[in-house]
């Protein structure tokens, strides 16, 4: 749910919304669509299998991952690249284990949350508490001309 709240942070627009995630083969845990219906925006977050990452890549006109879990992240990464790597409108983004236990230990009912982010830095404050993101950007699409 927090690496969720913090993809929402990343990418904050008055048009993003929640989606049904996994539980849906034609919906992201995120997207922003414009006023046609065109999704704009397609947000995964854990480690979604290539196949619907491939999808999305075709659906979307850009596509963001947030993956997390360790191990299990590089692992995924590793099995994935290569066929991740052909994508063009495709940013993979990666929160260490340690990231991950620090936004896990900030869910809590209530919680007033308040986020401030500079060059790919995220500042989580609940209670006065701190927390520093710093995720690791696996993938970037190529900067386009106009």
């Amino acid at each position: 749910m927090m690496v969720r709240v913090l993809a929402f942070a990343m990418y904050a627009d008055a048009a993003l919304s929640f989606g049904k995630g996994l539980a849906s083969e034609d919906e992201p845990d995120l997207w922003r669509k414009d006023l046609t219906g065109a999704i704009e925006l397609w947000i995964e977050v854990g480690l979604p299998e290539e196949r619907r990452i491939r999808r999305a890549c075709g659906r979307a006109r850009q596509v963001v991952v947030v993956t997390y879990g360790g191990r299990v992240a590089d692992m995924w990464w590793q099995q994935n690249k290569a066929a991740l790597l052909r994508q063009d409108n495709l940013t993979i983004i990666n929160l260490s284990a340690e990231e991950s236990r620090s936004l896990a230990a900030l869910a809590e009912r209530g919680m007033q949350l308040q986020c401030t982010l500079q060059d790919a830095e995220l500042w989580l404050i609940v209670d006065g508490e701190n927390t520093r993101i710093a995720p690791e950007f696996r993938l970037k699409p190529p900067l386009r001309k106009n």
